[in-house]
């Protein structure tokens, strides 16, 4: 599901850096895993970040890079009210499954990671990483937000959610999904799926490697060291809002009063 692919760049474009960590959560998602707890889980939680994606485009016919995308189960429903929608996902799996599943989606592409340099610059209005950014390191996100950077138009917004703050752990996971179980009829379902998590690889990487944390001041500071104007945005695209997601812009355009995204 969520980050990068070990193909070697073309052209001699340096690869993105993968640490043995990032390794192992790419096997991870790339796995028959059960992070979602049954098959209603994983249709509502792409629904919402699909109906996300399409509350944050900033014009019609826009090109878009949904970024660690996994399963992208209604990407179709994006793409239809996009110009260009790539799919940007490492599991060399996941991305067979996308091809199959949206061959018929003509505006919809399938790329890894390392296709990014190819794109060229000032390509994209919008690109969103959700329950990416936690994954990395800083110096790793560092590096991903300068790619990023190239690739977005004069006007174009970066959309980074499901970032967790210092303090926020597993135990607020836990009852975030299970008031979203509740109101989406996945209750008895969650209560199971809790179990099997902790005895699951997710709960052993997780513990062994660890998430990676920004507090909002810190993440800002972060997006403005890397060339954005950043602020948070109301809510994350995600039902955990214990998590936070930013909204950012290069240079100073982020916070126009006529920008719908600049909202904190």
């Amino acid at each position: 599901m969520r980050q990068f692919d070990e193909a070697a760049a073309s052209g001699g474009v340096r690869p993105f850096p993968m640490n043995t960590g990032i390794r192992d959560w790419v096997s991870y998602w790339d796995s028959s895993h059960s992070i979602y707890v049954n098959a209603r889980h994983a249709d509502v939680h792409y629904r919402d970040i699909a109906r996300a994606i399409v509350a944050l485009l900033p014009r019609p016919k826009a090109r878009v890079i949904d970024f660690g995308c996994g399963e992208a189960l209604h990407a179709d429903a994006v793409a239809g009210h996009c110009g260009e929608l790539y799919l940007c996902e490492a599991g060399p799996k996941l991305r067979e499954r996308l091809k199959q599943r949206f061959a018929r989606v003509s505006n919809i592409r399938v790329i890894a990671p390392d296709d990014l340099p190819a794109l060229p610059a000032a390509r994209c209005d919008l690109i969103v990483a959700n329950s990416v950014v936690q994954y990395l390191s800083r110096a790793e996100l560092a590096d991903l937000l300068a790619r990023w950077r190239r690739l977005l138009g004069p006007a174009g917004h970066l959309v980074v959610a499901d970032v967790i703050p210092p303090g926020v752990g597993m135990v607020s996971d836990l009852i975030a999904l299970l008031r979203y179980a509740l109101a989406h009829g996945f209750l008895f379902a969650a209560l199971l799926g809790m179990a099997r998590t902790a005895v699951s690889s997710y709960r052993s990487l997780r513990s062994g490697l660890g998430v990676t944390r920004y507090a909002q001041a810190d993440f800002l500071a972060l997006l403005a060291a890397a060339g954005y104007s950043g602020e948070r945005l109301p809510r994350n695209m995600e039902h955990n809002q214990t998590r936070m997601a930013f909204v950012a812009t290069l240079g100073e355009a982020a916070g126009d009063e006529n920008d719908p995204l600049g909202k904190s």
